[in-house]
């Protein structure tokens, strides 16, 4: 589940999601990773699947051909993680930040673990958001 994001401020104000479905992120062979995940583009539902391919610093991923790097932190204890992404696109790049957790449920100690990891980014508190959390939709296939 996602419980809160950041995003830097060149990141366009009509991507943000304002909402988010529950994400399913599945351990595979070799230590990669691939995160399935739905939401509604035109009365749609759409299934998104991202592989994450494991690079040889611990914890950092590469997707869509590397023109994202994601780093995955665990946080002590928790049962908490935050996905920190960097995106090259149309020119620019974008950093993101997710705090996620195994239950829907806010807990405040992550919340403020991830806040500290925020301002270890150099991104803003004020940006943090915490996007409404949706059911998962059935694709049609």
């Amino acid at each position: 589940y996602v419980k809160a994001m950041v995003v830097d401020k060149d990141f366009p104000e009509d991507r943000k999601p304002r909402k988010v479905s529950p994400a399913k992120v599945t351990a595979l062979g070799g230590g990669d990773l691939e995160a399935t995940f739905t939401f509604m583009r035109e009365n749609r539902c759409v299934q998104k699947k991202i592989l994450m391919w494991k690079m040889e610093e611990p914890g950092k991923f590469s997707a869509y051909g590397g023109r994202k790097l994601i780093y995955v932190q665990e946080l002590p204890g928790r049962d908490h993680f935050v996905f920190y992404c960097k995106d090259q696109r149309r020119g620019g790049l974008f950093h993101v930040g997710k705090l996620m957790g195994r239950n829907p449920d806010i807990n405040m100690e992550a919340l403020e673990e991830f806040k500290k990891f925020v301002q270890h980014k150099r991104l803003s508190e004020e940006d943090i958001f915490m996007p409404l959390q949706t059911r998962s939709c059935v694709p049609e296939h």
